[in-house]
């Protein structure tokens, strides 16, 4: 699942001991953040040249353009549009939702994720735990002051049309298979599964033919996105080292948890081949996507946060170098995605939220 680290993760990596603060990264904007009231924007967002709110209220997160960049599909947990835990919901590219309800396109059962559209732009891929109940599976409490996510074994991947009729499920291996993003090119999905007994990356072709294992080391791998070329593969990963990080992981996966307070950024040949770690900046680095020039990586990160807040965008070569800081809000800013002729950014930010817990979807339109 593309994880939903929203408020509810600041205030507990406020609340839970987070560690030091690592040096500041010398090529990185350096600086306590500013508060700013004077609009969506903050004066040092330089690649913002301007910056449009499309929903007001609930959770709104990973929303991914359609191929022509037209439409987007979302997924809101927004209990003023009837539901209870994240659905999938399709927009137009131009449209907001403040006193509207976009259409839902997904069962409205289980809890669902990662909603990405196919070529043909009439279908998407997405992940879904309806064939488990109908009911939302409960979130995880918080285990002795540690913040864990939930790996629902019950989550699958379908297709579906537009209108949320499911035409064809591509996963049926015990366990979780989630996190599901297609390549440029229209030719591969890539995902996470247990399948192995671990948390691994897979592809398959967007039938669900030619499964073929990605990663292969112990550690929870996820959130993985294609180049612009299709040819390599960007994710984030937690991976434990020591004898107790490693039990710690394990005893959590048993029970369908993972804690991602430390992860960092990974980069591979789309076969897998030529793995590199990208980051090494500590804390949470996640929710990874390519510049449109293929040459660079934008992510969430608060490896520059004392208490595990707030997380801000960045941007990276892909050979670890030149790393920037792109956002300056106190709170969120996570999940960009580029439109694909690169003009247009979407992400999801907690500013302009009256000081809620709102988390609403941004698009920017980009300039380098």
């Amino acid at each position: 699942m593309k994880f939903r680290v929203l408020f509810l993760f600041i205030l507990t990596l406020f609340i839970v001991s987070c560690k030091n603060k690592k040096k500041e990264k010398e090529d990185a904007y350096a600086g306590e953040t500013k508060k700013w009231e004077g609009g969506l924007i903050y004066p040092e967002e330089k690649h913002f040249k301007s910056l449009k709110q499309i929903t007001f209220g609930g959770d709104n997160a990973e929303a991914y353009w359609s191929f022509d960049d037209k439409q987007l599909i979302f997924q809101s947990n927004n209990k003023n549009w009837g539901v209870n835990c994240d659905q999938m919901f399709l927009m137009n590219a131009d449209e907001t939702f403040k006193d509207t309800i976009p259409p839902m396109i997904s069962t409205g059962l289980g809890r669902t994720t990662c909603a990405y559209f196919l070529p043909d732009n009439k279908s998407f891929v997405y992940g879904s735990t309806h064939l488990g109940g109908k009911e939302c599976p409960p979130a995880p409490l918080r285990r002795e002051g540690k913040y864990v996510w939930p790996i629902y074994e019950t989550y699958d991947i379908f297709v579906a049309d537009l209108k949320g009729n499911i035409t064809k499920q591509l996963t049926t291996e015990p366990g979780y298979d989630a996190e599901a993003t297609v390549s440029p090119k229209g030719d591969k999905i890539v995902f996470t599964s247990m399948r192995t007994g671990d948390l691994e990356l897979f592809t398959m072709n967007i039938d669900g033919s030619d499964v073929k294992q990605i990663t292969n080391q112990l550690g929870y791998d996820g959130g993985a996105f294609f180049s612009p070329d299709g040819t390599k593969l960007i994710f984030r990963s937690s991976r434990p080292k020591t004898e107790a990080e490693i039990k710690e992981y394990q005893d959590l996966l048993k029970e369908g948890l993972v804690q991602p307070t430390e992860m960092e950024l990974y980069i591979c040949n789309a076969d897998g081949s030529d793995l590199r770690q990208l980051t090494d900046l500590g804390n949470a680095n996640w929710s990874p996507f390519f510049h449109p020039s293929g040459k660079k990586i934008l992510f969430s990160s608060n490896f520059e946060a004392e208490r595990g807040f707030p997380f801000n965008l960045y941007m990276i070569d892909l050979d670890g170098k030149n790393l920037e800081r792109v956002t300056h809000g106190e709170t969120f800013d996570a999940f960009p995605v580029f439109s694909n002729d690169g003009k247009k950014l979407i992400f999801s930010s907690n500013r302009n939220n009256g000081g809620g817990r709102d988390t609403n979807l941004f698009i920017a339109k980009w300039q380098d």
